[in-house]
């Protein structure tokens, strides 16, 4: 029975929110066809003016209705029903292959070093058998479906919640039109297998995770109660048992109840048992559940963690030129194609809260000959000025200038006047060779300041740990790194800039196309042989990543609708 909206009391208290405003916008213009283009999200309808819409559709149906309130508090689940006309997408037999597809995807969630439980997969299965007609169906596909492409996509982990120096924002489409791209595709299977990224490294990733922990769960799946299980036994148990048999790779599809160990879970149980090197009999006694429950080695944890990271990496082609600066190995690359073109030793920021070398991309826009060293307002406060105030002659070769950038005599300054809060002037360091930024810098503006740079200081570079410097990258081969820059923009690279260094003054050389720079932690990461090599987690940010890698796989967080874009 269709119902006036406007007795609807309840709906017009959620909507005075933007999102639910925007939603119901989106929905009503869907029902009066006029339509809106698959691009547009409903948070970008509050500019438009309601005035110049159509006339609306003001009568929806119970269902309609149901289904725009309980996709109210997920705003990507509310863009797409609302650009969709309140239309169900996995409901009924017509919609068997979409199910199907989000099942079968979500079954390789292991091979990604993802924890199926994310996905709810044993009700999921359930939802499908009964034929996946319920609004509470929908809805958890739904919500499936926006947690797997979300995390396929750009990481499980909002990697600036996870730690202070991991400033990486992470470029993923919104939910709302990975939804409609996927109704739209002819093949929603094929849509799917196309999400993970493909690009050598997370494959080979991959590999040596499967060879790793080939007979462990991931991270976050629950363990089997301890107890014998064997076909007729029922409960709880069963299902964690089904759940932690699927994750590690012998999912057991079933006959019926899903809480009811039937013949294909005994089948499951043997296989594992097989390939553990324990008696096939396909009852889950004490030893099987215990070698079940065995968690994945520290080795396969570095994987795991690579693996994430490459995920937050995916909105970036892995396959254009790019320079590539691991700080865990001390190493910058400029890559292209896959494969390393160039390679150079580098020196990172010191193991210290205010001196770690963070974690972000962007793109390098300058190359310059000669730079002058604007020091830091940190280091001018904390180290320069206690040492002006005890004598004002100290570290003489770098002048005093004030906002205008004038050089102040240092006689005309009465340094015991000023704190770290008001001191009023700025440092910087001439043009020299014995500048700190040496002769060369490679700028890719950024809010923390950070950039590559020559240095004086070559000695730093025969040190197997290098984590010396205030945050900013010393690089072991300046000059061939600059001439491989400019390689392509001039016919003679390596005389534009040694005339530009001649000159003696400062000067920038604009690259013609901005190349994006990876400032990226990979204690775990594929050579160009694909083998891995391990490298010390030398601010500890992985094991913090770790740890919300465990929480979040504990934390399904599905029924409660919550799902961030």
């Amino acid at each position: 029975m269709a119902q006036n909206p406007y007795k609807e009391t309840g709906i017009f208290v959620i909507m005075g929110s933007r999102l639910i405003r925007s939603l119901v916008v989106v929905g009503l213009v869907a029902f009066s066809g006029a339509g809106l283009p698959a691009a547009a999200h409903a948070q970008g309808l509050e500019a438009a003016s309601l005035a110049a819409l159509p006339a609306p559709r003001l009568i929806f149906s119970d269902d309609e209705m149901a289904l725009a309130r309980a996709v109210a508090g997920s705003p990507g689940l509310a863009d797409f029903y609302g650009s969709n006309g309140l239309k169900r997408i996995f409901s009924g037999p017509e919609a068997a292959i979409r199910r199907n597809a989000l099942i079968n995807a979500i079954e390789t969630a292991s091979s990604h070093g993802l924890p199926p439980s994310r996905y709810n997969p044993a009700r999921l299965l359930e939802l499908d058998g009964e034929g996946g007609a319920s609004l509470q169906a929908e809805l958890a596909f739904a919500r499936s479906f926006a947690r797997w492409t979300q995390d396929l996509t750009g990481g499980v982990l909002d990697p600036r919640k996870v730690s202070s120096g991991i400033k990486r924002a992470v470029h993923r489409k919104p939910t709302g039109e990975m939804m409609r791209e996927f109704v739209a595709a002819p093949d929603p299977a094929a849509w799917l297998a196309d999400l993970a990224p493909h690009d050598k490294d997370y494959l080979a990733l991959q590999q040596a995770l499967h060879g790793m922990s080939r007979l462990a769960a991931p991270v976050g799946t629950p363990k089997v109660p301890n107890g014998t299980w064997r076909e007729g036994s029922e409960g709880e148990g069963v299902l964690l048992l089904r759940e932690r048999l699927a994750a590690i790779g012998f999912p057991a599809r079933p006959t019926g109840d899903m809480s009811v160990f039937d013949a294909a879970l005994g089948q499951s149980v043997a296989e594992f048992q097989d390939a553990s090197g324990l008696h096939a009999d396909g009852v889950a006694g004490p030893h099987t559940v215990a070698r079940m429950n065995r968690g994945i080695g520290p080795e396969a944890k570095g994987i795991l963690i690579a693996l994430e990271r490459m995920r937050w990496m995916h909105g970036y082609d892995m396959n254009a030129r790019h320079v590539w600066v691991n700080l865990p190995s001390y190493t910058a690359t400029i890559r292209e194609n896959g494969e390393t073109v160039f390679s150079t030793k580098v020196v990172i920021g010191k193991d210290e809260d205010t001196h770690e070398t963070p974690e972000f991309s962007e793109n390098m826009k300058h190359v310059v000959a000669n730079p002058r060293w604007n020091v830091p307002r940190s280091i001018t406060v904390k180290e320069y000025l206690p040492r002006l105030q005890a004598n004002r002659n100290a570290v003489s070769h770098i002048d005093v200038v004030d906002r205008a950038g004038n050089i102040i005599p240092r006689s005309q300054i009465d340094f015991g006047r000023y704190t770290a809060s008001n001191f009023p002037y700025r440092m910087r360091q001439k043009s020299s060779d014995d500048n700190a930024l040496g002769v060369v810098k490679f700028l890719f503006p950024n809010p923390w300041n950070i950039y590559l740079h020559d240095t004086p200081t070559k000695h730093l570079f025969n040190e197997t740990r290098r984590a010396y410097s205030h945050g900013c990258i010393r690089v072991g081969r300046p000059l061939d790194l600059a001439n491989e820059l400019l390689k392509g923009q001039f016919a003679n690279p390596e005389a534009r800039f040694s005339k530009a260094l001649a000159s003696g003054r400062e000067s920038y050389l604009n690259l013609t196309h901005p190349l994006p720079v990876h400032l990226v932690y990979f204690t775990a990461f594929p050579d160009e042989n694909g083998k891995i090599r391990r490298y010390p987690d030398i601010y500890g940010r992985d094991a913090a990543v770790y740890a919300a890698l465990v929480k979040a796989g504990l934390d399904s967080g599905l029924e409660t609708g919550g799902q961030g874009n």
